[in-house]
Protein backbone atom coordinates (compact mmCIF):
# COMPACT_ATOMS: atom_id res chain seq x y z
CA UNK A 1 0.00 0.00 0.00
CA UNK A 2 1.38 3.40 -0.94
CA UNK A 3 1.97 6.22 1.53
CA UNK A 4 -0.74 8.21 -0.26
CA UNK A 5 -3.24 5.38 0.09
CA UNK A 6 -2.95 4.90 3.84
CA UNK A 7 -3.01 8.66 4.37
CA UNK A 8 -6.67 8.31 3.33
CA UNK A 9 -7.57 4.85 4.57
CA UNK A 10 -5.80 1.62 5.46
CA UNK A 11 -8.75 -0.41 4.19
CA UNK A 12 -8.30 -3.24 1.72
CA UNK A 13 -9.86 -1.94 -1.48
CA UNK A 14 -11.13 -3.81 -4.50
CA UNK A 15 -8.11 -2.91 -6.61
CA UNK A 16 -5.68 -4.40 -4.09
CA UNK A 17 -4.25 -7.92 -4.32
CA UNK A 18 -6.42 -10.37 -2.36
CA UNK A 19 -3.58 -12.22 -0.65
CA UNK A 20 -4.98 -15.27 1.14
CA UNK A 21 -8.45 -13.77 1.45
CA UNK A 22 -11.39 -15.63 0.05
CA UNK A 23 -14.66 -13.91 -0.77
CA UNK A 24 -18.24 -15.13 -0.44
CA UNK A 25 -21.36 -13.42 -1.74
CA UNK A 26 -24.13 -13.85 0.85
CA UNK A 27 -26.89 -11.75 -0.75
CA UNK A 28 -28.79 -8.91 0.88
CA UNK A 29 -28.54 -8.50 4.66
CA UNK A 30 -31.46 -7.01 6.57
CA UNK A 31 -30.62 -5.00 9.66
CA UNK A 32 -32.34 -4.50 13.00
CA UNK A 33 -33.35 -0.96 12.11
CA UNK A 34 -35.09 -2.11 8.91
CA UNK A 35 -32.41 -1.08 6.45
CA UNK A 36 -30.97 -3.55 3.95
CA UNK A 37 -27.40 -3.78 2.70
CA UNK A 38 -27.45 -5.07 -0.85
CA UNK A 39 -25.18 -7.74 -2.33
CA UNK A 40 -23.01 -8.27 0.73
CA UNK A 41 -19.59 -9.87 0.32
CA UNK A 42 -17.78 -11.44 3.26
CA UNK A 43 -14.01 -11.88 3.17
CA UNK A 44 -12.68 -14.80 5.16
CA UNK A 45 -9.76 -17.10 5.86
CA UNK A 46 -9.97 -20.82 6.52
CA UNK A 47 -7.65 -23.55 7.71
CA UNK A 48 -8.04 -27.32 7.73
CA UNK A 49 -10.73 -29.27 5.92
CA UNK A 50 -14.47 -29.53 6.44
CA UNK A 51 -15.26 -33.18 7.02
CA UNK A 52 -17.92 -35.20 5.21
CA UNK A 53 -20.48 -34.67 7.98
CA UNK A 54 -19.71 -30.94 8.12
CA UNK A 55 -19.54 -31.12 11.91
CA UNK A 56 -15.94 -30.11 12.61
CA UNK A 57 -16.13 -26.37 11.92
CA UNK A 58 -14.98 -23.70 14.37
CA UNK A 59 -16.05 -20.06 14.02
CA UNK A 60 -13.53 -17.48 15.21
CA UNK A 61 -14.95 -14.00 15.79
CA UNK A 62 -12.24 -11.33 15.64
CA UNK A 63 -12.02 -8.26 17.87
CA UNK A 64 -12.59 -4.60 16.91
CA UNK A 65 -9.44 -4.03 14.88
CA UNK A 66 -8.82 -7.68 14.08
CA UNK A 67 -9.37 -9.24 10.68
CA UNK A 68 -9.97 -12.63 9.12
CA UNK A 69 -6.37 -13.89 9.21
CA UNK A 70 -6.36 -15.37 12.71
CA UNK A 71 -2.80 -16.58 12.30
CA UNK A 72 -1.79 -12.96 11.76
CA UNK A 73 -3.27 -11.54 14.97
CA UNK A 74 -3.52 -14.54 17.33
CA UNK A 75 -0.10 -16.20 17.21
CA UNK A 76 0.44 -19.90 17.93
CA UNK A 77 -3.29 -20.63 17.91
CA UNK A 78 -4.01 -22.10 14.45
CA UNK A 79 -2.24 -25.11 12.98
CA UNK A 80 -1.55 -28.82 13.42
CA UNK A 81 -1.55 -29.69 17.11
CA UNK A 82 -2.32 -26.11 18.17
CA UNK A 83 -5.53 -25.11 20.03
CA UNK A 84 -7.34 -24.65 16.72
CA UNK A 85 -5.98 -27.97 15.51
CA UNK A 86 -6.17 -28.04 11.74
CA UNK A 87 -5.64 -31.81 11.75
CA UNK A 88 -9.07 -32.11 13.38
CA UNK A 89 -11.03 -28.95 12.67
CA UNK A 90 -12.08 -26.66 9.86
CA UNK A 91 -11.36 -23.18 11.21
CA UNK A 92 -13.18 -20.19 9.74
CA UNK A 93 -12.79 -16.51 10.47
CA UNK A 94 -14.91 -14.05 8.49
CA UNK A 95 -14.09 -10.36 8.42
CA UNK A 96 -17.12 -8.83 10.10
CA UNK A 97 -19.73 -6.99 8.05
CA UNK A 98 -18.88 -3.30 8.29
CA UNK A 99 -15.20 -4.26 8.31
CA UNK A 100 -12.47 -2.89 6.10
CA UNK A 101 -10.44 -5.93 5.12
CA UNK A 102 -12.55 -7.27 2.27
CA UNK A 103 -16.06 -7.56 3.70
CA UNK A 104 -18.75 -5.08 2.72
CA UNK A 105 -18.26 -1.96 4.82
CA UNK A 106 -18.11 1.82 4.58
CA UNK A 107 -15.03 1.76 2.32
CA UNK A 108 -16.65 -0.70 -0.12
CA UNK A 109 -18.29 0.33 -3.34
CA UNK A 110 -22.06 0.52 -3.08
CA UNK A 111 -24.26 -0.79 -5.93
CA UNK A 112 -24.03 2.65 -7.60
CA UNK A 113 -20.25 2.24 -7.91
CA UNK A 114 -19.21 4.87 -5.36
CA UNK A 115 -17.95 4.14 -1.87
CA UNK A 116 -20.56 3.98 0.86
CA UNK A 117 -18.88 6.45 3.22
CA UNK A 118 -21.53 8.32 5.20
CA UNK A 119 -24.30 6.27 3.57
CA UNK A 120 -23.27 3.03 5.26
CA UNK A 121 -26.00 2.11 7.75
CA UNK A 122 -25.60 1.67 11.48
CA UNK A 123 -24.89 -1.88 12.68
CA UNK A 124 -25.55 -3.83 15.86
CA UNK A 125 -23.93 -6.97 17.20
CA UNK A 126 -27.05 -8.86 16.13
CA UNK A 127 -26.70 -7.57 12.58
CA UNK A 128 -23.13 -8.86 12.52
CA UNK A 129 -24.21 -12.28 13.75
CA UNK A 130 -27.07 -12.47 11.28
CA UNK A 131 -24.56 -11.80 8.49
CA UNK A 132 -22.36 -14.58 9.91
CA UNK A 133 -25.36 -16.91 9.90
CA UNK A 134 -26.02 -16.13 6.23
CA UNK A 135 -22.32 -16.67 5.53
CA UNK A 136 -22.53 -20.08 7.22
CA UNK A 137 -25.68 -20.98 5.28
CA UNK A 138 -24.01 -20.26 1.96
CA UNK A 139 -21.07 -22.46 2.98
CA UNK A 140 -23.48 -25.22 4.00
CA UNK A 141 -22.46 -25.25 7.66
CA UNK A 142 -25.50 -25.93 9.81
CA UNK A 143 -23.67 -26.08 13.12
CA UNK A 144 -20.27 -25.10 14.52
CA UNK A 145 -18.43 -27.14 17.12
CA UNK A 146 -17.44 -23.87 18.75
CA UNK A 147 -17.90 -20.13 18.33
CA UNK A 148 -15.12 -18.21 20.06
CA UNK A 149 -13.93 -14.66 20.22
CA UNK A 150 -12.29 -11.96 22.32
CA UNK A 151 -13.79 -8.55 23.12
CA UNK A 152 -16.13 -7.63 20.21
CA UNK A 153 -15.72 -11.22 19.06
CA UNK A 154 -16.87 -12.42 22.47
CA UNK A 155 -19.99 -10.29 22.18
CA UNK A 156 -20.77 -12.00 18.89
CA UNK A 157 -20.07 -15.49 20.26
CA UNK A 158 -22.50 -14.76 23.11
CA UNK A 159 -25.14 -13.60 20.63
CA UNK A 160 -24.76 -16.90 18.78
CA UNK A 161 -25.49 -18.75 22.04
CA UNK A 162 -28.62 -16.72 22.80
CA UNK A 163 -29.98 -16.24 19.29
CA UNK A 164 -29.24 -19.56 17.55
CA UNK A 165 -28.05 -22.11 20.15
CA UNK A 166 -28.94 -24.96 17.79
CA UNK A 167 -26.26 -23.69 15.39
CA UNK A 168 -23.31 -24.02 17.78
CA UNK A 169 -22.12 -26.76 20.15
CA UNK A 170 -20.48 -24.42 22.65
CA UNK A 171 -19.04 -20.92 22.89
CA UNK A 172 -16.00 -19.33 24.49
CA UNK A 173 -16.19 -15.61 25.23
CA UNK A 174 -12.91 -13.98 26.22
CA UNK A 175 -12.52 -10.59 27.89
CA UNK A 176 -16.03 -9.57 26.87
CA UNK A 177 -19.43 -8.77 28.34
CA UNK A 178 -23.19 -9.18 28.06
CA UNK A 179 -23.82 -5.43 27.87
CA UNK A 180 -21.77 -2.29 27.30
CA UNK A 181 -21.02 -0.37 30.50
CA UNK A 182 -21.25 3.36 31.08
CA UNK A 183 -17.48 3.53 31.47
CA UNK A 184 -16.93 1.80 28.13
CA UNK A 185 -19.50 3.93 26.36
CA UNK A 186 -17.88 7.08 27.77
CA UNK A 187 -14.42 6.07 26.58
CA UNK A 188 -15.57 4.86 23.18
CA UNK A 189 -17.67 7.99 22.55
CA UNK A 190 -14.58 10.17 23.11
CA UNK A 191 -12.64 8.06 20.61
CA UNK A 192 -15.40 8.54 18.04
CA UNK A 193 -15.48 12.28 18.67
CA UNK A 194 -11.75 12.43 17.97
CA UNK A 195 -12.30 10.89 14.54
CA UNK A 196 -15.34 12.98 13.67
CA UNK A 197 -13.56 16.18 14.75
CA UNK A 198 -10.70 15.61 12.32
CA UNK A 199 -11.01 18.31 9.61
CA UNK A 200 -10.40 15.63 6.98
CA UNK A 201 -13.32 13.47 8.12
CA UNK A 202 -15.78 15.22 5.76
CA UNK A 203 -18.77 13.55 7.42
CA UNK A 204 -17.36 10.17 6.39
CA UNK A 205 -16.99 10.96 2.69
CA UNK A 206 -13.22 11.27 2.49
CA UNK A 207 -12.22 8.46 0.12
CA UNK A 208 -11.58 10.69 -2.89
CA UNK A 209 -9.57 13.21 -0.88
CA UNK A 210 -5.80 13.51 -0.62
CA UNK A 211 -6.03 12.81 3.10
CA UNK A 212 -8.53 11.12 5.40
CA UNK A 213 -9.09 11.47 9.16
CA UNK A 214 -5.84 9.68 10.00
CA UNK A 215 -4.95 12.04 12.84
CA UNK A 216 -8.39 11.65 14.44
CA UNK A 217 -8.24 7.87 14.20
CA UNK A 218 -4.72 8.00 15.61
CA UNK A 219 -5.95 9.87 18.68
CA UNK A 220 -8.75 7.34 19.06
CA UNK A 221 -6.22 4.52 18.88
CA UNK A 222 -3.97 6.13 21.44
CA UNK A 223 -6.86 6.42 23.89
CA UNK A 224 -7.96 2.87 23.17
CA UNK A 225 -4.48 1.42 23.56
CA UNK A 226 -4.18 2.81 27.07
CA UNK A 227 -7.40 0.99 27.96
CA UNK A 228 -6.06 -2.20 26.38
CA UNK A 229 -2.93 -2.23 28.56
CA UNK A 230 -2.37 -1.51 32.26
CA UNK A 231 -1.17 1.43 34.30
CA UNK A 232 1.48 -0.77 35.91
CA UNK A 233 2.88 -1.88 32.54
CA UNK A 234 3.01 1.70 31.26
CA UNK A 235 4.89 2.85 34.34
CA UNK A 236 7.35 -0.04 34.26
CA UNK A 237 8.12 0.55 30.59
CA UNK A 238 8.02 4.34 30.47
CA UNK A 239 8.02 5.76 34.01
CA UNK A 240 10.56 8.45 34.89
CA UNK A 241 11.87 6.71 38.00
CA UNK A 242 13.12 3.69 36.05
CA UNK A 243 14.72 5.90 33.40
CA UNK A 244 17.05 7.41 35.98
CA UNK A 245 16.72 10.91 34.47
CA UNK A 246 14.44 13.00 32.30
CA UNK A 247 15.74 11.87 28.90
CA UNK A 248 13.38 8.94 28.36
CA UNK A 249 10.40 10.20 30.28
CA UNK A 250 8.18 10.73 27.30
CA UNK A 251 9.01 7.55 25.39
CA UNK A 252 5.40 6.51 25.92
CA UNK A 253 4.38 9.18 23.42
CA UNK A 254 6.45 7.65 20.62
CA UNK A 255 5.11 4.22 21.60
CA UNK A 256 1.54 5.42 21.21
CA UNK A 257 2.46 7.20 17.97
CA UNK A 258 3.74 3.86 16.67
CA UNK A 259 0.49 2.12 17.59
CA UNK A 260 -1.51 4.82 15.81
CA UNK A 261 0.58 4.58 12.64
CA UNK A 262 0.33 0.79 12.56
CA UNK A 263 -3.45 0.99 12.67
CA UNK A 264 -3.58 3.67 9.98
CA UNK A 265 -1.83 1.30 7.58
CA UNK A 266 -4.49 -1.42 7.89
CA UNK A 267 -7.74 0.15 9.06
CA UNK A 268 -10.44 2.57 8.04
CA UNK A 269 -11.83 5.37 10.19
CA UNK A 270 -15.45 4.76 9.15
CA UNK A 271 -15.12 1.10 10.10
CA UNK A 272 -13.68 2.13 13.46
CA UNK A 273 -16.81 4.21 13.98
CA UNK A 274 -19.27 1.58 12.73
CA UNK A 275 -17.87 -1.26 14.84
CA UNK A 276 -17.41 0.88 17.94
CA UNK A 277 -20.98 2.13 17.71
CA UNK A 278 -22.13 -1.49 17.50
CA UNK A 279 -20.21 -2.24 20.70
CA UNK A 280 -21.77 0.80 22.37
CA UNK A 281 -25.23 -0.55 21.53
CA UNK A 282 -24.40 -4.07 22.77
CA UNK A 283 -27.02 -5.44 25.14
CA UNK A 284 -27.71 -9.17 25.04
CA UNK A 285 -30.94 -8.55 26.97
CA UNK A 286 -32.46 -5.95 24.65
CA UNK A 287 -35.97 -7.12 23.77
CA UNK A 288 -35.39 -10.37 25.69
CA UNK A 289 -36.48 -9.37 29.15
CA UNK A 290 -33.10 -8.11 30.32
CA UNK A 291 -29.56 -9.41 30.57
CA UNK A 292 -30.18 -12.00 33.27
CA UNK A 293 -33.14 -13.53 31.47
CA UNK A 294 -31.22 -13.68 28.20
CA UNK A 295 -28.24 -15.36 29.85
CA UNK A 296 -30.50 -17.82 31.67
CA UNK A 297 -31.98 -18.86 28.32
CA UNK A 298 -28.66 -20.21 27.01
CA UNK A 299 -28.95 -23.96 26.53
CA UNK A 300 -25.38 -24.84 25.47
CA UNK A 301 -22.01 -24.97 27.26
CA UNK A 302 -20.38 -21.60 27.80
CA UNK A 303 -16.74 -21.01 28.71
CA UNK A 304 -16.00 -17.52 30.00
CA UNK A 305 -12.49 -16.06 30.29
CA UNK A 306 -11.42 -13.08 32.36
CA UNK A 307 -8.06 -11.29 32.31
CA UNK A 308 -7.33 -10.21 35.89
CA UNK A 309 -5.74 -6.88 34.90
CA UNK A 310 -8.30 -5.91 32.24
CA UNK A 311 -9.51 -2.39 32.99
CA UNK A 312 -11.67 -2.08 29.85
CA UNK A 313 -13.64 -5.28 30.46
CA UNK A 314 -13.22 -5.86 34.22
CA UNK A 315 -13.70 -9.34 35.65
CA UNK A 316 -17.16 -8.60 37.06
CA UNK A 317 -18.52 -8.48 33.50
CA UNK A 318 -17.35 -11.99 32.71
CA UNK A 319 -18.46 -13.21 36.15
CA UNK A 320 -21.99 -12.07 35.31
CA UNK A 321 -22.06 -14.33 32.26
CA UNK A 322 -20.63 -17.31 34.15
CA UNK A 323 -23.05 -16.78 37.05
CA UNK A 324 -26.25 -16.71 35.01
CA UNK A 325 -25.65 -18.93 31.98
CA UNK A 326 -27.00 -22.32 33.19
CA UNK A 327 -24.39 -24.45 31.47
CA UNK A 328 -21.38 -22.21 32.02
CA UNK A 329 -18.16 -23.74 33.23
CA UNK A 330 -16.49 -22.07 36.24
CA UNK A 331 -15.09 -18.67 35.29
CA UNK A 332 -11.53 -18.96 33.98
CA UNK A 333 -9.29 -16.21 35.36
CA UNK A 334 -6.03 -15.64 33.49
CA UNK A 335 -3.35 -13.66 35.27
CA UNK A 336 -1.53 -11.22 33.01
CA UNK A 337 0.25 -7.87 33.34
CA UNK A 338 -0.98 -6.90 29.87
CA UNK A 339 -4.60 -6.00 30.61
CA UNK A 340 -7.23 -6.47 27.91
CA UNK A 341 -4.52 -7.38 25.41
CA UNK A 342 -3.70 -10.38 27.58
CA UNK A 343 -5.81 -12.54 25.27
CA UNK A 344 -3.26 -11.83 22.52
CA UNK A 345 -0.23 -12.43 24.71
CA UNK A 346 -1.13 -15.28 27.08
CA UNK A 347 -1.63 -17.72 24.23
CA UNK A 348 -0.74 -20.82 26.24
CA UNK A 349 -3.43 -20.12 28.86
CA UNK A 350 -5.97 -19.07 26.25
CA UNK A 351 -5.15 -22.17 24.22
CA UNK A 352 -5.99 -24.36 27.22
CA UNK A 353 -9.38 -22.64 27.37
CA UNK A 354 -10.05 -23.33 23.69
CA UNK A 355 -9.31 -27.02 24.21
CA UNK A 356 -11.60 -27.08 27.25
CA UNK A 357 -14.44 -25.50 25.30
CA UNK A 358 -14.03 -27.98 22.43
CA UNK A 359 -14.21 -30.85 24.92
CA UNK A 360 -17.53 -29.47 26.20
CA UNK A 361 -19.08 -28.88 22.78
CA UNK A 362 -22.03 -31.02 21.78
Amino acid sequence: MSEKQWSVTGAWLEEHAPGDRRFLKIGDVGLEDGEVIKDVVIAYHSWGELNENKDNAILVNHALTGWSDVAGWWPSMVGPGLPFDTNKYFVLCPNVIGGCQGSTGPSSRAPDGTRYGSRFPSLTIRDMVNAEIQFSDVLGIDKYRLAVGPSLGGMRALEWAVHVPHRVGAIATIGSSAVATGDQIGTWSIELRAIKSDPHFSNGDYYEQERGPIEGMGIARRIAHLTYRTEAEMDIRFGRELQGDETGRYAVESYLDHQAEKLAKRFDANTYIALTEAMISHDIGRGRGGVVKALESISIPVVVVSIDSDRLFPARLQAEIADFAPHAAPLVRISSPFGHDGFLVEVESVGDVIRQALDLSK
